[in-house]
């Protein structure tokens, strides 16, 4: 969210920044209309008031000098005074929320570095790792793997819950466990992150603080008769365990790992990748969580996209690193690194993980704060979230580029212990 006074001293640059993604624009007309009626009306507020304590003295000298009739006009000034202001403080509650409305659907800035675009096909490649792998067979998709090895079932998920669900059994269910332990493993014992647990149903508040709403409030699963939401992410709790706290500067930066499953409507996907476990309702996610000081925000989004793309190194899984463009930057977001792995059934990249620094954008919506050392002001932290990474797209990739001509799947050696004492 951006601050009222900066949208209205930097309209013409927010106007650009916003068009460049491919958003109306109109609204920020609406909004500079609405801004001038409340400034507007808060003059008038200010010069109401200002006059009414100084009839307020008028009036209390002319009944002190008992001129009591002097004072009948002055007293019916008053009284229209203060139900003009009354008129006036129930506009200015309409204006507030209808600037609120507009400035929750305003997204955050694009980095200057973010390259220009309309959709994922102008996003900019800008790092390759590993090579892809061959075979001496034509290599399947993973749902045909799993099929065939009998250890994802998309049937009998189907009977129980719907489309886009799973169920996973045996070795299919082992090695996402296994992912889960190896991937929490990594980021808390050689990265310095910090695990949490956090709940999986949030409020309105938690959701609205890290910018899931009111703008994509279709894409959520909300409970019925509850203020509660089903995350879409571990970022959303995450992020919110310190909503409305102060930091230390000597805190930062804190980061925190966290596995949950998530759960998206998936409402805007239009039927891309139905098949599989590449989209589903359902899915696990390890995520990586920053609070940062300005200063070193974009440093510390390098260093979470090395965090994130380690995974995939220490599986020996090819992937590419892109930037995305902005037309496919996510809302909250001011620069985005996507990692995309290679799935040699499908013969395409896939987006694994999605790093992405949000400046003050969250911290803003959450108050979220610290205090630099030695000074009494505080300051908004940047947030950054990169998730460390999507576990069932993950199994996917380990699937394609580990299978054999037999059928059977080979197992990583990095994951081999969690394997073996997985049961």
């Amino acid at each position: 969210m951006h601050e009222l006074r900066f949208i209205r001293e930097n309209i013409d640059l927010v106007k650009a920044k916003t068009a460049q993604r491919g958003a109306d624009t109109e609204p920020l007309d609406r909004f500079m209309e609405l801004d001038a009626n409340r400034l507007t009306a808060l003059a008038e507020v200010e010069r109401l008031k200002n006059r009414r304590n100084t009839v307020s003295r008028e009036i209390a000298v002319l009944k002190k000098s008992g001129d009591d009739q002097q004072a009948v006009p002055l007293i019916e000034e008053m009284k229209a005074a203060n139900n003009r202001i009354k008129v006036l403080d129930d506009e200015l509650v309409t204006i507030q929320d209808s600037l609120q409305e507009i400035v929750l659907s305003i997204p955050n800035l694009c980095d200057d570095s973010v390259p220009p675009g309309h959709d994922d096909s102008d996003n900019l490649e800008i790092k390759i790792w590993g090579t892809k792998p061959s075979f001496s067979f034509t290599p399947k998709s993973h749902w045909e793997i799993g099929v065939d090895l009998g250890i994802l079932d998309f049937e009998r998920a189907a009977k129980i819950s719907g489309a886009r669900f799973a169920v996973l059994s045996g070795f299919a269910a082992r090695l996402e466990r296994a992912l889960i332990n190896f991937m929490l493993d990594l980021h808390t014992t050689k990265h310095g992150y910090t695990e949490v647990m956090p709940p999986v149903l949030v409020n309105t508040a938690t959701m609205t603080a890290t910018g899931q709403l009111p703008k994509f409030e279709e894409d959520l699963f909300k409970i019925m008769d509850w203020d509660l939401y089903l995350i879409p992410t571990a970022e959303v709790p995450v992020t919110n365990l310190h909503r409305d706290e102060t930091l230390e500067e000597g805190q930062l930066p804190v980061k925190y790992t966290s596995y949950t499953p998530c759960f998206r409507s998936e409402a805007g996907s239009y039927g891309r990748d139905t098949r599989g476990l590449i989209r589903q309702h359902q899915f696990n996610k390890v995520e990586l969580v920053k609070f940062t000081t300005p200063e070193t925000s974009f440093a510390e989004l390098e260093s979470l996209l090395a965090d994130a793309e380690k995974v995939l190194q220490l599986l020996g899984l090819h992937y590419r690193v892109v930037t995305l463009c902005s037309g496919d930057l996510g809302f909250s977001s001011t620069k985005t690194y996507d990692i995309e792995v290679w799935l040699p059934g499908q013969e395409a990249y896939r987006e694994i993980s999605s790093c992405s620094n949000f400046l003050d954008f969250q911290a803003r919506r959450g108050a979220i704060r610290y205090r630099p050392a030695g000074q009494k002001k505080s300051r908004l932290v940047h947030t950054l979230n990169g998730s460390g990474l999507a576990v069932g797209r993950t199994m996917v990739a380990i699937f394609e580029n580990y299978q054999q001509q037999d059928g059977t799947i080979a197992i990583p050696e990095a994951l081999q212990p969690y394997l073996a004492t997985s049961g």
